[in-house]
């Protein structure tokens, strides 16, 4: 039997891209060999989600993954962040990486610009969650085992108090009615601590909740072993 394309997973910590680690393993179409991942090279954590990276790497090893990391500086330019992944694609291209997986749900400008990015580099882009209903992956998800806390909370678009809340029914029931379920327009974003993309759980614990450049973050803190469940 032919050996499967190998593919890259580009993955924000969230509930969308690992999810999508979940679904492209049950699909079995490519081989999954890393898990992508921008950090915030002042501040050491994952662009936007602000988590910490300690608590990233604890991820990829619970996923039995390699993590690919590309450092971009705070702030970025656009052409920094396009030169920054360049580079990481070159790279995957060389280690024989046909695929670029991504999480994304249904903003086709984002689609777009990830095509295009892609294009004529030997990587092709997939998207295994494209235009899957949000209220019923959002579901889906839940009612599958994953586990997240949020991470990040948009107070144009959510109340502030959403920050550190768990990613469940009772979070979806509580939602605004013009907020997508999967936050895909930026409402929130999360990370996933357990689910059956992992091996184990990522023990957590809540910390501080800070506003900070217009957004509400609930930082979330490794669990010490001996207090681990």
């Amino acid at each position: 039997m032919a050996s499967r394309p190998k593919a890259l997973l580009s993955w924000s910590s969230g509930k969308d891209s690992a999810w999508t680690l979940h679904v492209l393993r049950q699909q079995a179409e490519f081989d999954v060999v890393g898990l992508l991942t921008t950090v915030n090279g002042v501040h050491d954590r994952v662009a936007m989600h602000a988590v910490r990276r300690t608590l990233l790497e604890t991820q990829a090893a619970a996923a039995g993954l390699p993590l690919w990391v590309v450092s971009i500086p705070s702030p970025c330019s656009n052409e920094e962040y396009e030169s920054a992944m360049r580079a990481t694609v070159e790279r995957a291209a060389a280690e024989g990486i046909e695929v670029m997986a991504f999480g994304d749900l249904y903003l086709e400008d984002i689609r777009r610009y990830r095509e295009k990015n892609l294009a004529g580099t030997g990587l092709r882009p997939v998207f295994p969650l494209w235009l899957r209903p949000t209220d019923v992956l959002a579901r889906e998800m839940i009612d599958g085992g994953l586990q997240a806390r949020i991470t990040c909370v948009d107070p144009r678009k959510l109340p502030a108090t959403f920050a550190g809340r768990a990613f469940d029914a009772s979070f979806l029931t509580d939602l605004p009615k013009d907020v997508d379920p999967c936050g895909e327009n930026g409402e929130f974003h999360s990370f996933v601590w357990a689910g059956p993309m992992f091996r184990s759980p990522v023990d957590i614990a809540l910390g501080e909740v800070v506003t900070r450049d217009g957004f509400v973050f609930a930082d979330l803190v490794p669990l010490p072993v001996e207090q681990a469940p």
